[in-house]
């Protein structure tokens, strides 16, 4: 009988040849070599050793960790490149905390010192890491597998047979299976010597080079970007030009002539809400209908959604917000009209009740001629509950029940004072307040279609009964989004080849033996210690069998002898 098994051992020293080179990455020097070769190191030798330790997988790994636990502050706490009001009111809010932060610069997390030298360190780390690695492997590619150990037995995987078969007949047999199989395979001598498992080392520095993809694809996002803010009523337009946005940001490198020439306007906007259950308020439709143009002839038509953006060139119009613009006429004490139009009002939670001003800075005269401002501060509910049924809130987000309760000023509005006002603020440090029919200021609440007499034959201000709708949209150019996208699949790609995949090595060794048949060895070496490795030389040592089949043993066939 003859028998064909598989045994794992420990390799030695002896082979250490054997596994050279089965990964890029560099030799780390031990603490030992270091602190033996300190001292004579010198200036230059100190600063190969710095670069050495700058490059290594190691530091790479602890500066990515870094920059990641740096952007944390990045997200928690407002960002003056965001959005400076929350940061002042940040500020106002914590006068002790805000020395602090100012000197760590935390308000400014991505522009930060500290941030920019982790993200600059990371990103030669990277680099110096990568680009001899990548030599390395591109050598392993066009050198051949190296030679068979001269004890095959050492290696972690190792099987053995007798066969009838010439040698010369199992080596080629060997290399043509292993070939079959996706081996890099080459006779050497008495043996075969085969690798398989590129991929791996593929994936590793595909990895780390989409590592740095992201990266330049993030500096280039940071620098080059820019993003704004527009609030839109239902039938006005806006073209993309730097004057026409309520708020604008941008990289340090962008100019105002890469604008993405286009405009377009709202043509109307269409929310419908759950009206029952527990979700009751939530949107159901949420969409911008919009007419624009990209500088062609033609008008084109579009509907803008939740994360369902228009796009035009380079840049993206996201749809962010939602609320109601009342119109609302105003006339003097001669009945003359001095407004008219719709007032958009800021929403104060779920169900759209909603706040803002009412400003009238020119055209106004007071009974005896004289040139004055009206003010008034908005309250808007569209779902109103009811007189005595509760507060000035609102049920719904709908407009079935709206309401406006209005509050009336005159005097100063002080929007020529040379401090830059919101227009959805009134400053009534110079404006003294209308007093009703009862004596008191207190709000008056009106219907669609009302009017409110301001006291004294100062006029009006009615409420009518057109309601419209405004939406508010981000314009935004991103150009390394594209990038982004491309370096994090291909991270993704190179990590799962590096995880998944296994580099090693094969040897079969044919031989003629003293009693005249072949001896076959075969041993397989991985990178590192894997139970599939002694399974695929098993079943790479199975199928070698059904050409070069084992042999009886010399014990077996004196066996069969005395038998006979």
């Amino acid at each position: 009988m003859s028998k064909t098994d598989t045994t794992e051992h420990s390799a030695t020293p002896e082979d250490a040849a054997a596994g050279a080179e089965l990964s890029t990455a560099p030799r780390e020097e031990s603490a030992e070599e270091t602190a033996s070769g300190g001292p004579r190191l010198g200036v230059l030798g100190w600063i190969r050793w710095c670069w050495r330790q700058l490059t290594s997988m190691r530091v790479a790994l602890i500066l990515l960790f870094l920059l990641s636990l740096g952007a944390v502050p990045g997200s928690l706490i407002p960002q003056t490149s965001a959005d400076e009001l929350k940061v002042q009111d940040f500020k106002d809010a914590h006068p002790t905390l805000t020395p602090v932060y100012e000197k760590l610069q935390l308000f400014d997390v991505y522009s930060s010192a500290w941030f920019s030298a982790i993200y600059i360190l990371l990103f030669v780390s990277l680099i110096g890491c990568i680009v001899p690695r990548t030599w390395q492997f591109v050598g392993q590619l066009r050198s051949r597998p190296p030679r068979a150990p001269q004890r095959l037995t050492r290696l972690p995987a190792y099987t053995t047979w007798r066969t009838g078969a010439e040698p010369e007949e199992v080596r080629e047999a060997a290399r043509e299976l292993l070939k079959r199989r996706r081996f890099r395979a080459h006779a050497d001598g008495d043996a075969v010597a085969a690798e398989k498992g590129y991929l791996r080392e593929a994936g590793n520095l595909l990895f780390h080079i989409a590592l740095i993809v992201m990266l330049v694809a993030f500096a280039w996002g940071q620098l080059f970007k820019s993003e704004g803010g527009k609030l839109i009523v239902e039938g006005d337009g806006f073209s993309n030009t730097l004057t026409q946005y309520d708020d604008f940001k941008s990289g340090s490198q962008f100019g105002v002539d890469e604008l993405e020439p286009f405009s377009f306007s709202l043509d109307t906007f269409t929310g419908t809400y759950e009206k029952d259950g527990p979700q009751r308020g939530t949107p159901r439709t949420f969409e911008a209908a919009v007419t624009y143009t990209d500088g062609g002839e033609r008008d084109r038509k579009a509907i803008i959604r939740v994360n369902e953006p228009l796009k035009v060139g380079d840049s993206k119009v996201y749809l962010i917000a939602h609320g109601y613009a009342p119109v609302v006429t105003v006339k003097d004490g001669r009945g003359k009209v001095v407004f008219k139009g719709a007032v958009p009002l800021l929403p104060i939670d779920n169900n759209i009740t909603s706040t803002g001003a009412i400003k009238v800075m020119d055209g106004y005269r007071d009974k005896n001629g004289k040139k004055e401002q009206l003010g008034f501060t908005a309250l808007f509910v569209p779902t109103f509950a009811g007189a005595g049924k509760g507060t000035m809130f609102s049920q719904f987000p709908a407009l079935d029940f709206p309401v406006l309760a209005l509050t009336g000023y005159h005097g100063d509005l002080r929007v020529n004072s040379g401090v830059p006002q919101n227009v959805y603020q009134l400053n009534t440090s110079k404006m003294t307040q209308f007093k009703l029919g009862t004596g008191t200021g207190v709000a008056q609440r009106l219907l669609p279609g009302e009017t409110m007499t301001l006291p004294g034959g100062a006029g009006s201000i009615t409420f009518e009964k057109e309601i419209k709708e405004w939406a508010s949209f981000q314009i935004s150019q991103q150009p390394g989004n594209g990038l982004a996208l491309a370096g994090a699949a291909a991270a993704l790609a190179g990590l799962s080849g590096s995880l998944f995949i296994q580099r090693r090595r094969v040897w079969v060794r044919a031989v003629r033996g003293e009693d005249g048949d072949t001896v076959v060895e075969m041993a397989g070496l991985g990178r590192s210690e894997s139970a599939k490795l002694p399974e695929e030389l098993a079943d790479l040592a199975v199928t070698l069998t059904a050409q070069a089949p084992p042999a009886p043993e010399p014990a077996d066939a004196e066996a069969e002898g005395a038998e006979k």
